[in-house]
């Protein structure tokens, strides 16, 4: 059921090329229960490649300010806590404490310019009827 749904967080031209942007969102898990996905998603070109935000060592949020996320050379995902260098691409860490290891990926599609996340089910906002379906 989960494989056919996406679910657009924003669009394209949202996340400027070569940038990352982090997305607080709320998951519905195997047993039922909802609970925060924090993820981010790079977008290189017409690429987009998301992950889970929390680093392989110690389970912290990547990004040490709001959205900043990329290393000084613009060309990796950096940890603001420890300094772990991973690929974009992959997210495999090249550097650092928890180097080897990987960033849990998230899988994205691109539909008419909006970038989804798929595989997942998400906690959507519910729609406010008006008073006269209510």
């Amino acid at each position: 059921m989960t494989a056919d749904l996406a679910y657009a967080i924003c669009r394209m031209s949202d996340i400027p090329s070569q940038q990352a942007r982090g997305f607080q969102l709320m998951i519905v898990g195997d047993d039922g229960a909802k609970r925060p996905w924090p993820i981010l998603v790079v977008r290189w070109g017409r690429q987009v490649f998301g992950y889970v935000n929390k680093c392989p060592h110690d389970g912290v949020n990547l990004d040490w300010e709001r959205n900043q996320f990329m290393d000084p050379n613009g060309i990796r995902l950096m940890c603001g806590k420890h300094g772990s260098l991973f690929e974009l691409g992959t997210g495999i860490c090249v550097d650092g404490p928890c180097k080897g290891r990987g960033l849990t990926p998230v899988a994205l599609t691109v539909l008419d310019d909006d970038i989804c996340v798929t595989g997942v089910t998400l906690v959507e906002d519910e729609e406010v009827l008006p008073d006269d379906e209510a």
